[in-house]
């Protein structure tokens, strides 16, 4: 089946290289709006992930090669499905830096003017140095800084992305460097990128994907996640968690692929749609949070394809978002990643999602929220307060799934992990569980109006002792406790989880 979506966004592009493509123009932020729930997606590729023609010197990039759309297609389809923001993320090869630097930024730059209500980031998804780079990738997004200038000195976006890329992506080079091998070369490269007059973000995409098994990491490892954040905390800032190419296990019709793998992994399934380093309770995401570390996760599409034209993918937006809390502009988005003000959610299950903490109080209530930290005494009684919406708009799949139940989730900050590869808290933090099971029937419905419907829900935790963390975890899955090993064949639309980050509580004397 033929995409319907094709012939105007071709007809757009032409119309974007006749306008002037090829010149970096400046793009202005839009003006600010009040703070809200925007939806993004962080791992974007468009026909700039190229393959290689290596039967010439240098090799000669194939446009289109690896992933299909251009990137105003990429854009367009992405403000369809609700999102708004969008980072392009296209990876490497011999010298895929000139080619960002001279053929795709410029086309970002005509997509931002033809298409100003969805703000595009440049980035790039980052080959990571080491003994085996294949399947070893993290999402770079750089703040925007299309006229970066000071004093007329300071490099643009573009400018930056390329300096990095062309000396670091462990892909670079005919062939790459034999520093690229090692381990150490990555901490190198993020100790660069701390450096730029704007230092980008770094996620690590699908963690766990080349895992052997269960807790058998392959690629990357929990050591290194602590290692590559210990090296640049401000720029290494988390991981993905539910993952691209959710629609494997679906063919062009929309059919059941029986043999399909949700996510492609190949040797040890997602959970839900999402890798085991985040969906495991007590797992690696909560051996990280159990040390103090400000360590995020999201949701992408992975988009190189759709599944209606044979690839394994959703559109951007259509299947996974992550939302932030911020004004709609390049800065404020840049900074909620930054800070955590997070949640990700699939099959538009919800679209807000607030937590707070909150010491209550004769005068003012203090409080924190997902991503925050709040400071109380020892013995301190605090509220969590939940609100969430259930949209009332279909979702990708002309449904309206409902949240069947929330689960409250906790655990106690130790500190450092003696084993730096250690991926449980169960040894440090025996006490990260389920604090609270919310069912469908326990929700207190708040408002309902024409964009959906607005609950919440309160828990309590009396007499601390000891600093911890609090994250939420939501599902239309009403038996499953915890979330299922994915088999081939899934249908995505059936199993919807959405996560928060993490608030932290401080206890102190």
């Amino acid at each position: 089946m033929k995409n319907k979506y094709l012939l105007k966004p071709l007809c757009l592009f032409i119309a974007l290289l006749l306008t002037g493509c090829a010149q970096q123009q400046s793009q202005q932020q839009a003006p600010a709006q009040p703070k809200r729930w925007l939806a993004g997606d962080h791992h974007i590729h468009t026909h700039y992930s190229v393959k290689w023609d290596n039967s010439v010197f240098p090799p000669r990039p194939i446009i289109g090669g690896d992933a299909k759309y251009s990137i105003p297609l990429n854009a367009q389809m992405a403000s369809h499905y609700g999102l708004d923001w969008i980072v392009l993320t296209d990876h490497g090869g011999p010298n895929r830096a000139e080619l960002a630097l001279k053929q795709a930024y410029p086309e970002l730059l005509a997509s931002r003017r033809a298409l100003p209500q969805i703000l595009q980031f440049h980035g790039m998804e980052f080959d990571v140095p080491g003994n085996a780079p294949g399947g070893r990738h993290a999402s770079f997004i750089m703040p925007y800084r299309p006229d970066a200038v000071v004093n007329g000195s300071r490099p643009n976006e573009a400018e930056q992305l390329f300096s990095i890329e062309r000396i670091y992506n462990g892909r670079q080079g005919v062939p790459p460097g034999p520093e690229k091998a090692e381990d150490s070369y990555m901490l190198k490269a993020l100790e660069a990128m701390a450096k730029l007059p704007d230092p980008p973000l770094v996620l690590a995409n699908h963690p766990a994907r080349l895992a052997k098994g269960f807790r058998q990491y392959f690629k990357i490892t929990p050591k290194q996640l602590r290692d590559w954040q210990d090296t640049a905390p401000g720029v290494m800032i988390g991981m993905t968690g539910a993952e691209g190419h959710q629609a494997a296990t679906l063919n062009a019709d929309g059919s059941p692929k029986l043999g399909g793998i949700r996510g492609e992994y190949p040797e040890h399934p997602t959970y839900g749609g999402y890798d085991q380093m985040t969906a495991r309770l007590g797992g690696v995401w909560d051996s990280l949070l159990s040390e103090g570390r400000r360590f995020w996760v999201t949701g992408v599409s992975d988009s190189h394809g759709h599944y209606t034209d044979g690839w394994a993918d959703f559109w951007p937006g259509q299947y996974a978002k992550t939302y932030v809390l911020a004004d709609k502009n390049y800065d404020a988005i840049f900074a909620a990643l930054k800070s955590g003000q997070i949640f990700v959610t699939t099959g538009d299950l919800i679209d807000e999602l607030d937590l707070s903490v909150q010491v209550p109080s004769v005068g003012k209530s203090q409080t924190a929220k997902a991503g925050e930290s709040l400071k109380v005494k020892a013995g301190s009684d605090v509220a969590v307060q939940i609100r969430f919406r259930v949209p009332a708009a279909l979702n990708g799949n002309h449904e309206r799934p409902q949240v069947a139940r929330l689960d409250v989730i906790g655990g106690l900050v130790t500190g450092p992990a003696a084993d730096r590869n250690n991926d449980r808290n169960s040894d440090e933090a025996p006490q990260t569980r389920v604090l609270q099971r919310f069912e469908q029937s326990a929700f207190g419905k708040v408002s309902s109006d024409s964009n959906g419907v607005v609950y919440q829900l309160s828990y309590q935790l009396k007499n601390l002792q000891h600093s911890q963390y609090i994250r939420l975890r939501g599902t239309n899955q009403r038996g499953e406790l915890e979330p299922n090993a994915d088999t081939k064949g899934e249908n995505p639309w059936s199993d919807l989880w959405f996560y928060s980050n993490p608030v932290f509580i401080e206890v102190g004397q």
